[in-house]
């Protein structure tokens, strides 16, 4: 047992990735209350669930406009300090939240701007924090720094919420925002008193000067993507799962709201259910030792289930579990995912891929946002949950189905640390 838990918190070893882990955990409890606060904000303002929809689009939609450009910041940049210029400005956009709310003068195109502005800043963000995880911990131990990540991003989404809940009902909703603000305090820190010496060097990349330059950098990056199966399978499952089942703040505020009729505690109660069961998946995943990519598409399928069980009920207790089960699907397909990218990636296009990875899965819910909140509004919200459920499941089973074809024809994935050698020299690497 012992080994077991050595095995699965190797990387917490490395002094960076505790500083990070930490100071993230903390930053993402704030970025949950504000999540449950900003939707509660809007259905007051406007009791529509196409406004969220709309929220969820203008909140992303700079991840796909953007997302390859951040890809070649994350690989031309020092990506420490990146990351704390990115972190600085989305702090002072949740104070501007809490200001706007706490004044009373707040308007819902007041909360679509910051969230697009919010959504500028992921575009840089995002890809660059993925392809920091290997500078921090190396190739050995990055699956378990990607289901730690996991872990401790759910871990958030249980106190998130549940806290957001509390503090709405006793304090009001612009509190929410105040304390989302000061927590990005906490990373900001980490990030700045992190040690450069330890940090692994990437690999030498030279930042295209020239427009045609950096359409040809994205070129070659989307070329490297085509050519690996490896790469395709995670990342075109991990798009169409995140469209058309994981508009989580679209879908859950409106179900809370008016299927479920509970109250802001409720929401955060729901949504904290399913980080329990995103963290189940993802300490599964983190002490399991090795990355099965199996694991993507029935990940996908049980996120299929677990949409079409919440549609089935009107019932708070029986909606937990169907949250819970949401939760579990959802991130074991997506921290697989994100892993067996990271272990197919050569360290120089890293940034790249993780651009892609990053502009699909977030990049795909300005679509799936307004395709939920349109079916929620003209339907009803037990529609939007079965069809999301339907095409979820469809998708799972393509991707097993695509799975097997790849190992049909030779192709091993890298499945773990231990094995990136033997899998590289077999073929396995993207050429």
């Amino acid at each position: 047992m012992s080994g077991r838990l050595r095995s699965g918190s190797r990387a917490l070893a490395h002094r960076n990735y505790r500083l990070f882990f930490g100071g993230q955990f903390v930053s993402l409890v704030g970025t949950w209350m504000q999540t449950v606060a900003q939707a509660w904000l809007v259905l007051n303002l406007t009791n529509d669930p196409f406004v969220l929809g709309l929220l969820s689009a203008v909140q992303f939609l700079p991840v796909l406009v953007l997302g390859l450009f951040g890809g070649i910041i994350a690989d031309a940049l020092p990506k420490r300090k990146t990351l704390i210029v990115t972190q600085t400005v989305q702090m002072l956009l949740a104070f501007a939240l809490f200001a706007l709310a706490q004044s009373g003068t707040v308007q819902v195109w007041h909360i679509l701007v910051l969230a697009t502005l919010l959504g500028v800043t992921n575009a840089v963000d995002m890809p660059t924090r993925q392809a920091f995880a290997v500078e921090m911990v190396g190739r050995d131990d990055i699956q378990n720094a990607v289901a730690l990540n996991s872990a401790m991003f759910n871990g958030a989404r249980i106190i998130g919420p549940s806290v957001a809940g509390f503090a709405i009902f006793i304090f009001g909703i612009p509190v929410a925002f105040l304390l989302n603000g000061l927590s990005f305090l906490a990373v900001i820190v980490a990030y700045a008193v992190m040690r450069d010496e330890d940090l692994r060097s990437p690999a030498r990349y030279h930042r295209p000067a020239t427009v045609r330059a950096v359409g040809e950098t994205l070129a070659d990056g989307l070329r490297y993507v085509g050519r690996s199966p490896m790469l395709m399978l995670p990342i075109v499952t991990i798009g169409l799962a995140s469209t058309f089942g994981m508009n989580f703040g679209v879908v859950i505020p409106a179900f809370a709201y008016s299927v479920l009729h509970t109250d802001a505690l409720g929401f955060g109660i729901l949504m904290a259910s399913t980080g329990v069961g995103s963290i189940a998946a993802a300490l599964l995943i983190a002490f399991s030792g090795r990355s099965r990519p199996m694991i993507i598409g029935a990940g996908s399928l049980v996120l299929g289930v677990g949409l079409l069980a919440a549609a089935a009920t009107q019932a708070f207790v029986l909606a937990l579990f169907a949250m819970a089960l949401i939760g579990f699907g959802a991130i074991g397909m997506a921290a697989t995912a994100n892993t067996t990218v990271q272990l197919n990636v050569e360290d120089d296009y890293r940034g790249r891929v993780m651009s892609v990875y990053t502009t699909v899965f977030a990049g795909s819910t300005p679509i799936g946002g307004v395709f939920a909140g349109s079916l929620a509004s003209s339907f009803s919200v037990s529609a939007s949950l079965v069809a999301a459920g339907v095409l979820c499941a469809l998708t799972g089973a393509g991707a097993i189905a695509w799975l097997q074809r790849i190992r049909a024809r030779g192709i091993a994935p890298v499945l773990a640390p231990e094995h990136v050698g033997a899998a590289s020299a077999a073929g396995a690497r993207p050429r």
